[in-house]
């Protein structure tokens, strides 16, 4: 996926999915389910390839490394 290609409605619920997912966890309610559906959110194709592709790294943050 390039920056100039349109984001799929598709992709863009996923991102917000994992939006919504991430506060759950985050919350005093948080709870392993929301965690398992991180995960799986992150390991989906379409997500995968929007944060793997270089193209789209002015886009995301940068990792934190552990030195």
């Amino acid at each position: 996926m390039r920056t100039t290609t349109r984001i799929s409605n598709t992709l863009l619920l996923k991102l917000a999915r994992l939006a919504v997912h991430a506060e759950e966890l985050l919350s005093p309610d948080g709870c392993e389910a929301d965690k398992s559906a991180i995960l799986g959110l992150l390991g989906d194709s379409e997500v995968r390839t929007l944060l793997d592709d270089k193209a789209n790294a002015f886009l995301l943050p940068v990792k934190r490394t552990m030195t």
